[in-house]
């Protein structure tokens, strides 16, 4: 009798702990290689589903590239994730008062309180009523060719 040992695969709710590489056209996004790694429960949002679904089956151990054709990770950029909110309503939010520039990240709390998300500033103005900053709340990848590096350590 011939004992097999099987490698766990990535299933839906696996726990996984993991190294990975988000890049896109611009260069690295986020990237966990050169420290800790991350662990996270598949389904709980912590990727986008499009990451998720690319590593299911994958056995532990691997390590791996994915590329994702454009608007396929994140899906396609919009235009109604273009907001512009006026300068008090960000100290409101508790998002400090400080100078802005283009570019720049801001963190903004979720609602709940429990989270983070972030808006790129694309724009400013001035007016009567105050200053207003002009925020793309779309993830920095949308709409965008995206590659996955993953090295798979764990699957429980």
């Amino acid at each position: 009798m011939s004992m097999t040992s099987t490698v766990p695969s990535v299933q839906p709710g696996s726990f996984l702990t993991l190294h990975y590489r988000l890049s896109g056209p611009a260069g690295v996004v986020i990237s966990t290689f050169e420290g800790s790694p991350a662990t996270l429960t598949l389904g709980t949002g912590q990727l986008s589903p499009a990451l998720e679904a690319a590593m299911l089956g994958l056995p532990e151990g691997i390590h791996s590239t994915i590329k994702m054709p454009a608007g396929a990770a994140f899906g396609e950029r919009s235009a109604d994730m273009q907001q512009w909110l006026a300068r008090q309503e960000l100290i409101d939010m508790g998002v400090e008062n400080e100078e802005y520039a283009v570019g720049d990240v801001l963190q903004f709390p979720t609602p709940d309180g429990k989270g983070q998300f972030a808006g790129v500033i694309l724009d400013f103005r001035t007016g009567a009523r105050g200053d207003a900053v002009k925020l793309d709340f779309n993830h920095p990848l949308a709409g965008q060719p995206v590659s996955f590096e993953v090295h798979l350590i764990g699957v429980l």
